[in-house]
């Protein structure tokens, strides 16, 4: 890391005024000006360049579409307020017999539970290891199995692909 301090002029090097040399000074440095370089990007430019971004893709019709839709759905996984997935819940998905884990994310309501039998809701079942792609399906209510774990903890399970298991909080009352 002392290669970072090359860029530094040398009447700001304490060696010219200490004739010491302080191992690790350019680590410090870099860590200082990632530090800086982040609050900057994160407070002052970084929303500039989100609101910039934001203004020219809604411009675009195609790419309008699928940014807004993969803004919502990362938003609903990443941002605790919005409580986009409310429960978590295990389906028999992709075919009778292979359970998967997905969360409740509402109730079908108006063409596709006029068409049904039962009542539907609305299910997403990410993909392990990018939960930020997934299957959106309608399953009947007396199909979904609630589970008890939290949606952190379950988003745990499907990122690890089954690595990290939940803490097992009431596993007699679930079965």
């Amino acid at each position: 890391m002392d290669a970072v301090l090359k860029y530094v002029p040398q009447k700001y090097l304490p060696e010219t005024y200490l004739n010491v040399r302080i191992p690790g000074l350019g680590l410090i440095l870099a860590l200082i000006l990632i530090l800086i370089v982040g609050f900057l990007a994160r407070n002052i430019v970084g929303s500039k360049i989100v609101h910039w971004t934001d203004r020219i893709v809604n411009r675009i019709p195609l790419a309008r579409i699928i940014y807004v839709a993969i803004k919502q759905l990362l938003q609903g996984v990443f941002l605790p307020q919005t409580r986009a997935f409310r429960r978590v819940v295990m389906v028999e998905f992709p075919r009778q017999g292979v359970y998967s884990i997905g969360f409740l994310t509402g109730v079908s309501k108006g063409e596709v539970q006029n068409k049904t039998a039962k009542k539907v809701v609305n299910v997403f079942v990410p993909t392990t290891p990018n939960p930020t792609s997934g299957f959106f399906i309608m399953v009947p209510e007396d199909e979904v199995i609630p589970l008890s774990m939290s949606v952190e903890d379950a988003f745990k399970l499907i990122i690890s692909g089954g690595i990290v298991s939940p803490s097992e909080c009431n596993s007699s009352s679930t079965r």
